[in-house]
């Protein structure tokens, strides 16, 4: 007998009953319940939930000819309708049922894994205008699509691990699905101006060819503070009904420790609002927070970020890449570039890399040679340093190059003499 295919994926009860559904036709097209939970057919007089989730055992059929199991289709269906729902638990739930039918039945868990990879359905939301405030009128978010970057950010081995391990969990999700996990959610990047936290989610969005949609939390407060709860609202509600990267850069200006006496009681409740916001994130996008600040966080904003990534001032080894790569159609002295990175040491690869820039501009409108330029540059800064910040800066120079010490004299205004005896010192500033 054919299976009769009334089980409705909009029309369902939950999964508080046990038993793989069956339609009977000798009773009438009831449904019976065998084990496990079950959708209601619309021969059955109750109200319905559409958002409810629920699931349906998809084992091969068993029963007699008037009893036959829902199809797997419809399965599939149900477990898409499920992934739609805005609730937090829907893809815990088909995480575990991927899992379970992985040796049960292949084809339901392949299906899965598919719903899940896909995230939640976008669908009209995704077309709609980004938001924009209601007071100003002025955009909410700034969108990136694509991302393009012409060279790859410079970070040490262990940060770089950290970034292409959540690139790797979202490009091969399925493979974390399958098993009953799920790629990372939300990150936090901490670390002061200029380390590349900001690169660092322009590259994650393109290697995973995914928009970037960045809010700056600093802009984003109203003149009346109820409304900016709103706006943080809207604009996380969004970006969840689009496949994307979402970076809240300058997390610090509101989620600040509600313990701050300096903070008025608006601010306060708007900590909440995010919290509560981050934590209705879906799985398949990929949330990103920015600060400068992570000592001015609230403790239980930690708590919500599935990765945090610490950015530090950059060594040496990646002062020395990002002045190769700055400096890569142009030829330059090695020990001017050996003198700029020596001398960067402590500054960020922003900084560094604006030095470069400003070498370059004036070397075009002064017609100058670039490795002039370049120390010119730094003449600037080091005229800015006090006494003991030149010598300093002048024995590192001399120890980390292959500058004479007249070459550094010159340039950083201390006499050789003073540069002989802290030679002869060992150099102990020089680190």
């Amino acid at each position: 007998m054919t299976s009769s295919r009334t089980a409705h994926p909009e029309r369902c009860l939950g999964a508080a009953r046990t038993g793989p559904l069956t339609f009977n036709h000798a009773e009438g097209g009831s449904l019976r319940r065998l084990g496990g939970p079950f959708f209601v057919s619309p021969t059955v007089d109750r109200p319905y939930a559409p958002t409810t989730v629920a699931c349906v055992s998809v084992k091969k059929a068993t029963a007699s000819a008037d009893q036959v199991t829902l199809a797997v289709d419809e399965f599939v269906q149900l477990a898409a309708l499920a992934a739609s729902s805005d609730s937090p638990a829907a893809p815990i739930l088909l995480r575990r049922l991927a899992r379970r039918y992985r040796t049960e039945n292949g084809r339901a868990a392949e299906e899965l894994v598919t719903i899940l990879r896909a995230g939640p359905v976008r669908g009209a939301a995704a077309s709609t205008p980004d938001p924009v405030d209601v007071d100003s009128r002025l955009p909410l978010l700034r969108r990136e699509e694509p991302v393009a970057m012409r060279v790859s950010p410079i970070y040490d081995d262990a940060l770089s691990a950290a970034i292409q391990q959540i690139i790797a969990e979202h490009l091969r999700s399925e493979a974390l699905y399958a098993v009953g996990l799920a790629p990372t959610r939300t990150a936090l990047f901490v670390g002061p101006p200029g380390v590349g936290k900001t690169l660092a989610a322009r590259w994650i969005a393109q290697l995973l060819d995914l928009p970037l949609l960045t809010l700056d939390l600093s802009s984003v407060m109203s003149s009346f503070l109820g409304r900016t709860g709103s706006n943080i609202r809207r604009v996380l509600d969004h970006a969840r009904a689009n496949h994307c990267v979402l970076l809240l850069d300058e997390l610090d200006a509101i989620a600040k420790r509600r313990d701050d006496a300096t903070e008025i009681g608006e601010l306060k409740r708007l900590v909440t609002v995010l919290l509560q916001e981050i934590d209705r994130w879906p799985e398949g996008s990929l949330l990103i927070a920015a600060t400068n600040h992570g000592d001015l966080l609230d403790p239980a904003v930690w708590r919500r970020f599935e990765a945090v990534l610490e950015f530090p001032l950059p060594t040496a080894a990646a002062r020395a890449e990002a002045v190769r790569q700055l400096l890569a159609d142009e030829c330059v002295d090695p020990v001017v570039t050996e003198m700029v990175v020596a001398a960067s040491d402590g500054s960020s690869l922003s900084a560094l890399e604006g030095d470069v820039l400003a070498a370059r501009r004036l070397a075009a409108i002064g017609d100058l040679a670039l490795d002039e330029s370049l120390l010119e540059i730094q003449r600037g800064h080091i005229e800015r340093l006090s006494q003991p910040e030149r010598i300093k800066l002048a024995t590192r120079v001399l120890s980390q190059t292959s500058m004479s010490q007249r070459q550094v004299s010159r340039l950083t205004g201390v006499s050789r003499d003073t540069l002989r005896k802290r030679a002869d010192d060992g150099g102990t500033d020089a680190q």
